[in-house]
């Protein structure tokens, strides 16, 4: 980017800062709590560029004043201590303006939220359960590595071990804006324990990952909300199918059901099923910004086809492949102990270079 574009951009975004900062001082924006907030989001998202913002200021006025010195300066020691000085603040400029180009690049505000996870055991019959609890397993090693808590919501336990389905909630800094890239259809290749001959099978599990609602995302009517209580089934103690601590909420207006049965007490299953429902309702409206730029990236590594087939991971060969980015690496044992930060990371910088030609940055 050119020098007064990348000023003009940024003086733009100062002014947007300072507006930000008066608003969170006006009384009507004290006693508004959910505008008081998302500005307050906004104010700490600017806060980075407009560092960079000042940086970028003092590194030009720095280079300005170290090339009048070399035409006005006659000493040969002083010129080259200034051509030095000039080098190092030109290199300086240009690490500035590619940190600019992706602090400028629009934040997905769901990012910061945490998220509710889903695992489904998919074709594959017992194997695929086996799978799920296997990618289970792995995302809750990742979440130990990030210091996030994770709470299951229900669960359906496999016949032959893992899961049919597991259903979570994950909280902590960030937890969607890592997560959203595990979304989708992963398969795995391998020889099953059941199976006699060693023939190799291909089973897969499908992952959905949901930002997390909260309260000033989605107003739920008490009227639109069916509930009805039931038995708990599976581990629990001796409360399981003795209480009716277990909830199921519909949404009358969607036909949206959601259950949880995962604590004994009835009042924190119905807590945890309503902020269930509430991030359901919510993501019907985020999937149509989903949608709406899914065609501009061919990556789409946020979102993408829950359908589509985003990774295999091959237990002959130790191999796991993303097949978003063509990415291939060789330490599946590693990956499936929940050291997947490296993929994640491999998959930001593809959307982000993609997002860069989609916003001209």
């Amino acid at each position: 980017m050119a020098e007064n574009m990348i000023l003009e951009r940024l003086k733009g975004v100062k002014t947007r800062f300072i507006e930000v900062g008066e608003l969170l001082t006006s009384p009507d924006i004290l006693s508004d709590m959910e505008r008081y907030v998302k500005l307050s989001k906004e104010f700490k998202d600017l806060q980075p560029i407009i560092e960079a913002y000042e940086k970028y200021k003092l590194t030009i006025s720095n280079i300005s004043s170290t090339k009048e010195m070399l035409a006005n300066e006659k000493d040969e020691e002083m010129r080259e201590m200034a051509k030095a000085e000039l080098d190092m603040l030109t290199a300086q400029l240009a690490d500035l303006e590619e940190e600019i180009r992706w602090l400028l690049i629009p934040a997905d505000p769901e990012d910061d939220k945490n998220a509710v996870i889903e695992i489904r055991a998919g074709t594959g019959g017992d194997e695929a359960s086996i799978f799920a609890g296997d990618l289970y397993r792995m995302y809750t090693k990742f979440f130990e590595q990030k210091g996030w808590k994770s709470e299951i919501n229900r669960v359906s336990e496999g016949t032959a071990g893992g899961y049919k389905e597991i259903v979570m909630s994950v909280a902590g800094d960030g937890v969607y804006g890592l997560m959203k890239y595990e979304s989708g259809v992963h398969r795995v290749q391998r020889v099953p324990q059941t199976e006699t001959q060693g023939r190799i099978h291909t089973s897969a599990a499908s992952v959905v990952v949901l930002p997390e609602a909260d309260e000033f995302d989605v107003v739920i009517k008490t009227e639109d909300i069916r509930k009805d209580t039931y038995c708990s089934s599976g581990p629990g103690g001796q409360s399981v199918n003795t209480t009716y601590s277990a909830i199921r909420l519909t949404h009358v207006p969607t036909g949206i059901v959601v259950t949880c049965q995962d604590e004994k007490s009835q009042l924190k299953n119905y807590d945890k099923a309503l902020a269930e429902l509430r991030t359901r309702l919510y993501n019907l409206e985020y999937q149509k910004y989903l949608d709406e730029v899914s065609h501009k990236r061919k990556t789409m590594v946020s979102t993408g086809d829950r359908s589509a087939k985003i990774r295999t991971y091959n237990y002959p060969q130790g191999r796991m492949t993303d097949h978003r980015i063509n990415y291939t690496v060789y330490n599946l044992p590693s990956i499936l102990d929940g050291n997947i930060q490296e993929v994640i990371d491999r998959l930001q910088m593809a959307e982000n270079a993609e997002r860069l030609k989609e916003n001209n940055i």
